[in-house]
């Protein structure tokens, strides 16, 4: 597929100088020696999914390159001028490793687990400026917080965004355990390199979190807060994967408002100095950028409704 043999296969032909031109695109410095092509990339993929990755379940950052190259709309053929005959033909390949390809709304190719859903990019960075399709994205999930529920919230935001930073285990309590939750909506965990696991908890508002007084409307006063990461942080929660109870280890309060600066210093003035430590906040903008720079789906209630499809119109007479 990156040579481009064979008869209407739908890839571009690169000879010599185009394979090491591809290979610069994808932002690395293989340069092709002269030898047969097929046995130079062969080659080159080999060394590049060698390369340190995080897990099983996520390529190296070289890989996802080398796809989104390979996948750029601008090398669409004649008789693909879609790339649906490629994105298939690529399809069958990564399937066989349970990966799928698919073109995002940034019309970029992207891998993610057949298993998990996780998709394969490289690590978001949410601070850096961001494109004019991804401004768009940001407003269409802004306009939705306004109007969405704490559960909806929950379920259709941090959920998968959680899930697709790379937490393990990201579980919602649900209307069925609130009882039972002991101050988090979510529990999680992640892995470090070393092995061990760090658990966290997440106490989620859907409005704006304020040390003023609860008669201000739209307002969750962060003294609610208060007992609520109290109890997380001093509850175990049981891990069925590791057959054990465990303490969390860092709480996450999340708000889809503003967390005003009044109500982390008044939380952080309550806390004692070890559960200071333990505590960090995310607010609405926090929120938006992070799911918005991971390229993850919309929720469905954030999408624009689609134009209403055109009435149809008879031309012929009535043949009666």
């Amino acid at each position: 597929m990156i040579c481009g043999n064979g008869e209407r296969i739908p890839f571009v032909y690169r000879s010599s100088s185009f394979l090491t031109r591809f290979f610069w695109d994808a932002d690395t410095d293989f340069a092709h020696d002269g030898s047969t092509r097929a046995a130079w990339v062969s080659g080159v993929l080999e060394q590049i999914l060698n390369e340190p990755h995080q897990d099983a379940k996520t390529p190296s950052d070289t890989f996802c390159r080398v796809i989104r190259t390979l996948m750029d709309p601008g090398d669409a053929t004649e008789n693909d001028p879609e790339r649906k005959a490629a994105l298939a033909k690529l399809n069958t390949a990564l399937q066989r490793e349970g990966f799928e390809a698919f073109y995002a709304d940034d019309k970029r190719c992207y891998l993610r687990h057949i298993g998990t859903g996780t998709i394969a990019a490289p690590a978001a960075n949410p601070h850096r400026p961001l494109s004019r399709e991804e401004v768009e994205r940001r407003d269409l999930l802004t306009a939705w917080l306004d109007k969405a529920s704490e559960d909806e919230l929950i379920g259709d935001l941090l959920l998968p965004l959680f899930r697709q930073l790379g937490f393990h285990r990201v579980t919602a309590a649900g209307h069925k355990d609130k009882s039972l939750e002991y101050g988090k909506d979510i529990w999680m965990r992640y892995q470090l390199p070393t092995q061990q696991f760090l658990y966290f908890g997440i106490q989620a508002k859907r409005d704006k979190l304020d040390a003023a007084g609860m008669g201000k409307p739209g307002n969750t006063n962060i003294a609610e807060i208060l007992n609520q990461v109290t109890m997380m942080l001093g509850h175990e929660i049981f891990d069925p994967e590791t057959n054990r109870r465990v303490l969390v280890d860092h709480a996450y309060i999340v708000a889809g408002g503003e967390i005003t600066k009044g109500a982390r210093n008044w939380l952080g003035g309550e806390l004692d100095r070890s559960k200071r430590s333990q505590v960090m906040f995310m607010d609405r903008d926090d929120l938006v950028n992070l799911f918005v720079v991971t390229s993850l789906a919309l929720p469905a209630g954030a999408l624009p409704p689609k134009p209403p499809a055109p009435l149809k119109t008879w031309d012929d007479d009535i043949p009666f």
